[in-house]
């Protein structure tokens, strides 16, 4: 399967809640870094993912990625991504926000490793959450960047 053909099941998959669809383009031990949700590993707990966490509080899924490149190590594709909550304090209300996703693979081409880059204000903004609500997640965020092994040199 190709990069480009990895990105669109990927796609598909999120937007069918098709947790068993997604979790079989990771490795075994495969880690999906959710923006909102932190990491996931191994098969099992990546359809958990789905299912609980993105299925169980929204809906009406879209997700495009656009120029996927890789070398067959990495990988990565701009993308826009889109959502209806079903969250009781924002139901009903559209988020849309676009991002990187970035993949590591393994040599048979399975998702080792996905993480993604995007604005996690914007998001939480559009769902209208009080804004000392989304200070503390933001600097939640933040901290846990800061705590990053490789952020060591940046840190004073």
């Amino acid at each position: 399967m190709s990069f480009a053909d990895t990105t669109a099941a990927f796609t598909r998959a999120v937007a069918a809640g098709d947790g068993a669809g997604l979790a079989a383009l990771f490795t075994e031990d495969g880690t999906y870094v959710d923006g909102f949700y932190g990491p996931f590993v191994g098969r099992a707990a990546i359809a958990e993912m789905l299912q609980h966490h993105f299925h169980g509080a929204a809906e009406d899924f879209r997700w495009d990625m656009a120029d996927p490149v890789s070398d067959g190590r990495t990988g990565y594709a701009r993308y826009l991504f889109s959502y209806t909550s079903t969250m009781a304090e924002a139901a009903g209300r559209r988020v849309i926000f676009s991002g990187i996703g970035c993949f590591e693979l393994a040599p048979d081409g399975a998702i080792r490793r996905y993480s993604e880059v995007f604005d996690r204000g914007m998001a939480l903004a559009q769902l209208d959450f009080a804004p000392d609500r989304i200070r503390k997640a933001l600097l939640r965020w933040a901290a846990a960047e800061a705590a990053r092994p490789e952020a060591a040199a940046h840190r004073r």
